[in-house]
């Protein structure tokens, strides 16, 4: 009875042991995910922690789309090490603030479910705002030539800013963004041909050279299909102006006639011979020639 008795008190004293082991694991669990949350949050110098959902995007954000891989890779970053480097915003009004700085990032903590994030408050404009998203950008994400002028353009159209102003809040030359700017020129589906394969800025600028769009397809499905590097480009693309510019020449000389007029003029002698003929041969055939904009007519009378 008494083995019993210890028995079973034994198996109490495990049964207790046990659970305080657990609520000891559970409570750590709820440290350690604390930790993680505060590890997240920590604030780095004259930076505060803002409500995330206090921050509304910034309308002059250059890149609108983020790469889902990229993203979920700077989310684990930041579960794993925390936000190393604070997002930059504008207060708008009181308890709404605008994204000045750091798309990314904010958007990989709304990814971890995050409620607060560090921040620094600037004290600036709307033209500024849309600067330093831009530098950002630049810096940071890598953006193509064609992002990078589409920026320059709103930032030049939407603020007012002449080309010199905006160098200088760049720190560039009047002449790179004046560049940049002359890619735009290139008709959309010519754009949109040069990213899709992954060509550079040279190559835009080469085909600005070329007068219309249909020359710009016709050389970049060479460039395409050859893997032409810039400086082939560049030599078919003058091969392609010097052909154009011959044939401008050869179309103003005296005596120039477009084939198709030459054909028509050659069929008028045909027809004008076989009356010649007839009428040598004793047959008083006759024509008559009628011309509008869209054809030429003969009548042709044969006596029975």
């Amino acid at each position: 009875m008494l083995f019993d008795y210890l028995k079973n008190s034994r198996g109490a004293v495990e049964e207790h042991d046990s659970e305080v082991h657990e609520l000891d694991r559970a409570e750590l669990a709820v440290d350690i995910d604390s930790i993680k949350k505060a590890k997240r949050v920590t604030a780095h110098g004259n930076s505060q922690s803002i409500p995330i959902n206090c921050i509304k995007p910034n309308p002059n954000q250059p890149r609108l789309e983020i790469d889902e891989n990229a993203l979920s890779e700077l989310a684990a970053s930041i579960e794993n090490y925390g936000l190393m480097q604070p997002i930059t915003v504008r207060q708008v009004i009181p308890f709404e603030y605008e994204l000045v700085a750091g798309h990314r990032r904010l958007a990989a903590c709304k990814l971890l479910g995050m409620d607060y994030i560090p921040a620094i408050v600037l004290k600036v404009g709307v033209t500024d705002s849309a600067v330093m998203a831009l530098v950002e950008n630049i810096q940071r994400e890598n953006l193509s030539y064609m992002e990078e002028a589409e920026a320059y353009l709103a930032l030049l159209s939407e603020h007012g800013l002449t080309q010199e102003e905006l160098a200088s809040k760049l720190g560039k030359s009047q002449s790179t963004i004046a560049n940049k700017i002359r890619i735009l020129k290139l008709p959309l589906k010519v754009r949109a041909t040069l990213c899709e394969f992954g060509l550079t800025e040279r190559h835009a600028r080469a085909l600005l050279k070329l007068k219309n769009e249909q020359q710009q397809l016709t050389a970049l499905g060479e460039i395409v299909k050859k893997g032409l590097n810039v400086e082939r480009t560049e030599a078919l693309i003058e091969r392609m102006l010097k052909k154009s510019k011959a044939e401008e020449e050869s179309a103003k000389k005296p005596g120039h006639l477009p084939r198709t007029f030459k054909d028509i003029r050659i069929f008028s002698n045909t027809i004008k011979k076989a009356v010649e003929l007839m009428n040598r041969s004793g047959v008083k055939a006759t024509t008559k020639r009628r011309e509008n904009d869209d054809y030429i007519e003969y009548t042709i009378k044969i006596p029975k």
